[in-house]
């Protein structure tokens, strides 16, 4: 059987085909340290967190004291990196999550790690799209008086999206580059103008006074800000694709954390600066998604907020485009270590992008985004559904995955290198470990507890245990999974995680007379 000019196959006594040749690896050198860190930054979408995360945290939970969760949520994934970031010198696999988990806690856990990874990450990404469509529409609708269902701009997008999937991640990360950057340039113009002419409190620091995390709604409101991260831990998904995966990879995370977290504390502060700390809940409240490009057009205006509104759908799409590379680059992993069908470990082409791998997550996004549009396609519908569902629900089952996959990643950590006979040479690691790994269940079990909230269901709503039972659900079926290979298929068991570490024992294997 042949695959192709460069490529063979042979079957292993268990009947499993490992595939031979470079469509069975992702093409290295692509990415420096630039390219990955836009790479993995895009997925953070500033202004769409500027924009929507933070008036909604301020206004669901009136908290004042968003910048210090910030910093402190900083911190945690600072602590998290340390042993993450020493465990992609070990480890290269474009599944890093369930790679990372299954090195640590064993190939049946790894496997329910990619199912929840798979599910988490399509969810953050297809949530997007609600959002998307919606903001599209009203541009559409304010400056060319054009009337669009929000579905027509997420259906185009989501095209356009699966076309860039196809081609060169070097490709990519030049787009997400230029987004990224005209993105953060408008929200430090923004932050200077809060802070050159505040209200009337003047330049008040009362955000950052632990004083104002008292209450009950302070682990909630960490399970809205712990969104606005996601995307750091990504950068280990691009380590076959980098030069140096041992350099670049930990550098790029430690770059992420510590630029995201004083980012977005100092911009959640210039928010405070520019309403007024004791103002800001209120205006919050009242504006919602609005807050931003209310104070921007009083400051700045009317040209700088229209030119904002259309960089925050820009950075948007940068966000499905980084996401959308996430779930294809799983997908493929996955497909290469038999946890899919091995149709979907395969690159495509000259570009060497997992060109399957991101049909699957056009296709899964264009069904789930049609399921809505039907839904939501009623003359007395709330015109604001997609983004309060598929936006909402979607990027909090996205949310909830990853912070469950990166506390089964720091215990993973602990135990890889205390089977390796290192726990006393990385002993620091494995204590920075345990602590994230701890606040991470913390931040799991609000997530969990306050679902309804987050999602805005009411009071003993079905949402508030269907939604986060989607991610249950997904790892129960990869237990499950994971068990039967086990028992079935010892040998495809054993090379859960290994990714491209398994394909050059094939390969030579394969040479060996």
């Amino acid at each position: 059987m042949t695959t192709g000019s460069s490529s063979a196959s042979r079957s292993t006594s268990d009947g499993i085909s490992t595939y031979l040749g470079e469509e069975r690896a992702l093409r290295a050198d692509r990415l420096g340290t630039g390219g990955l860190l836009l790479s993995v930054l895009a997925a953070t979408a500033p202004l769409m967190v500027v924009a929507g995360v933070m008036p909604t945290t301020f206004a669901v939970m009136g908290i004042v004291g968003q910048p210090l969760l910030f910093v402190a949520l900083g911190v945690v994934l600072i602590l998290f990196s340390v042993g993450y970031a020493e465990m992609s010198r070990h480890v290269h696999n474009a599944g890093a999550f369930y790679a990372y988990i299954s090195r640590g806690l064993g190939g049946t856990a790894g496997a329910s790690a990619a199912l929840v990874a798979l599910v988490a990450y399509n969810a953050l990404q297809v949530g997007i799209y609600g959002i998307f469509g919606f903001e599209v529409s009203g541009l559409l609708d304010k400056y060319a008086d054009l009337t669009v269902a929000w579905w027509i701009p997420s259906l185009v997008a989501l095209v356009v999206v699966g076309l860039l999937g196809w081609l060169k991640i070097d490709v990519n990360a030049r787009v997400l580059g230029v987004l990224l950057v005209i993105e953060v340039i408008l929200v430090v113009i923004f932050d200077a103008a809060a802070i050159g002419d505040p209200a009337g409190e003047g330049l008040s620091l009362h955000a950052f006074n632990p004083d104002t995390l008292s209450g009950a709604g302070v682990g909630t409101a960490l399970c809205f800000c712990i969104a606005a991260f996601l995307g750091f831990e990504q950068a280990p998904v691009y380590a076959e694709e980098t030069s140096r995966p041992h350099i670049l990879v930990p550098r790029v995370m430690f770059y992420a954390v510590g630029g995201v977290a004083v980012f977005f504390a100092l911009s959640s502060w210039a928010l405070t600066v520019a309403a007024g700390p004791s103002k800001v809940v209120g205006v919050a409240q009242k504006e919602s998604a609005g807050m931003l490009f209310s104070l921007t057009d009083a400051r700045l205006g009317g040209a700088f907020t229209d030119v904002l509104h259309v960089l925050f759908v820009t950075g948007m799409f940068a966000a499905m485009l980084s996401f959308h590379n996430v779930v294809a680059r799983y997908t493929f992993a996955m497909g290469r270590e038999g946890l899919l069908p091995r149709t979907f470990g395969r690159t495509t082409g000259s570009s060497g992008a997992p060109g399957t791998g991101s049909l699957l997550q056009t296709a899964v996004a264009a069904v789930v985004v049609i399921v809505f549009a039907v839904a939501d396609d009623k003359p007395t519908g709330d015109p604001t559904a997609p983004v309060l569902h598929l936006f909402t629900w979607f990027g909090n089952i996205g949310a909830l995955g990853v912070i469950l996959l990166m506390a089964a990643a720091s215990a993973s950590v602990i135990v890889f290198f205390a089977r390796r006979g290192a726990a006393g040479a990385q002993s620091w690691r494995l204590v920075t470990s345990a602590l994230a790994g701890l606040a991470l269940l913390v931040i799991a079990f609000y997530t969990v507890k306050d679902f309804d909230v987050l999602v805005g269901a009411g009071p003993g709503s079905a949402l508030s245990w269907v939604l986060p039972g989607i991610i249950g659900l997904a790892l129960a079926v990869g237990l499950a999974q994971g068990l039967y290979l086990r028992s079935r298929s010892p040998e495809a068991h054993a090379r859960i995680g290994l990714g491209n570490e398994a394909f050059q024992l094939d390969k030579a294997a394969q040479e060996t007379p």
